[in-house]
């Protein structure tokens, strides 16, 4: 029997608008504070907020993009999201004090918030259900294609160029996403009187999918544990004397994601997720012990390897099952939790696990880091693994407070 489609029209546009959006963060995110200290000569301090106000942006526009999909539509949300990204990543090019830019910063985040909640719900809503965990694993390539490219080019146009080619790279990627959105044609959602009622409510539950937290809660650890490395990568390779090596740590991280990427998917949808969850989370726990312990450049980047094919597995996986126990109608709300968690984890991961760092040093740091993601394991069972059934689409319902 021949499987459904998968790379329709509208699954490739959604995707490349993700990575576009995606790029767009990631380039911008690797220069923004050094740009904030050469520019207007801020502290670190200061030149930090940069990042945690594009953060706050993201987590406050999720909390509002699930329910607002529901009621507008899809293709609404996600146009205005990018332009709402192009008007702000325009206004870069004016910014002329700190003040002004972490304005600029929290609305971008809001943006980014918007179009990357609308990405995610379009693709699981478009996917056919015998191909979820195949369809949004290639899907979520888009935004790990987005972690390497992004920060390699930012690093390389702020060397090579200036501040003002990156605003131009990133003002193109949201172009790019403007011109593309118009081509979708998306179904409008339909929902039952009872649903629509539900859905203008004023409660907190049409914020917040209760039935998606506790795997969030996975997520929200893991990728607190990941930005342990997107953050002191640089300042640990100096320490260890592997820089040159850690140079190419988040490319051979991608590569080994998009090399497992469609294994990944067809044993989720042939297996369950737990066949591919409890290897995931063993591998990202030895992938960052093997990190904590590396001596030689070989050993950095086998590191990278392992921790690609753990972290690049849970990700894509994860976000298949919020597709899998969410109600259609729902699936917004339910990206969108899903998404905060994973921010506050990489937002909350860098000021926690630096507060280790002065204790037990950095290879102490790391190895604490292992030990937590070991104890996943355990934390997965409990929250999800013990009742999901494979191929099923099991819906969790939850409280409606």
């Amino acid at each position: 029997m021949d499987k459904p489609k998968l790379w329709t029209k509208e699954y490739i546009l959604t995707t490349f608008i993700n990575f576009l959006t995606a790029l767009n963060f990631y380039l911008l995110m690797i220069i923004v504070s050094k740009y904030a200290m050469n520019k207007f000569d801020s502290p670190p301090s200061e030149a930090g907020l940069t990042v945690s106000m594009f953060i706050v942006g993201a987590l406050i526009m999720r909390l509002l993009t699930g329910k607002l999909i529901a009621r507008i539509g899809y293709k609404q949300i996600l146009c205005a999201g990018v332009i709402a990204n192009l008007t702000m990543t325009l206004l870069y090019f004016g910014v002329n004090n700190l003040i002004f830019l972490l304005i600029i910063r929290f609305l971008n985040g809001a943006a980014f918030g918007i179009t990357t909640t609308a990405t995610a719900t379009i693709i699981a809503d478009i996917v056919p259900q015998e191909r979820t965990g195949e369809g949004i694993g290639y899907f979520s390539l888009s935004q790990t294609l987005a972690t390497a490219i992004g920060p390699f080019l930012g690093m390389f146009l702020s060397q090579h160029g200036s501040y003002s080619m990156i605003f131009t790279a990133c003002a193109i990627a949201a172009l790019l996403c403007i011109v593309m959105a118009p081509f979708l044609s998306l179904r409008k959602m339909e929902l039952s009187e009872e649903q629509s009622r539900e859905m203008q409510e004023r409660k907190l539950s049409n914020l917040i999918e209760f039935g998606v937290i506790p795997i969030s809660i996975i997520v929200l650890l893991i990728y607190l544990c990941y930005s342990s490395i997107v953050s002191f990568l640089a300042v640990y390779s100096q320490e260890i004397h592997l820089v040159y090596a850690a140079s190419f740590f988040f490319i051979i991280y991608a590569v080994a994601v998009l090399l497992s990427r469609p294994t990944v998917g067809r044993f989720f949808d042939l297996k369950g997720e737990n066949f591919i969850m409890y290897p995931a989370i063993l591998i990202y726990a030895i992938g960052m012990l093997w990190f904590s312990h590396s001596y030689h450049g070989y050993e950095l980047l086998l590191a990278a390897v392992l921790i690609g094919l753990g972290v690049g597995a849970i990700q894509s996986s994860t976000m298949a099952i919020v597709a899998k126990i969410t109600p259609q109608y729902r699936l917004g709300v339910a990206n969108g939790t899903y998404f905060m968690f994973a921010d506050l984890g990489m937002g909350v991961g860098p000021l926690l696990v630096g507060f280790l760092i002065p204790f037990i040093g950095y290879r102490g740091m790391y190895t604490s880091i292992s030990a937590m993601i070991l104890a996943c394991l355990l934390l997965y069972y409990l929250l999800h693994g013990r009742k999901a059934k494979p191929g099923e689409k099991v819906i969790i319902k939850s409280e409606h407070y």
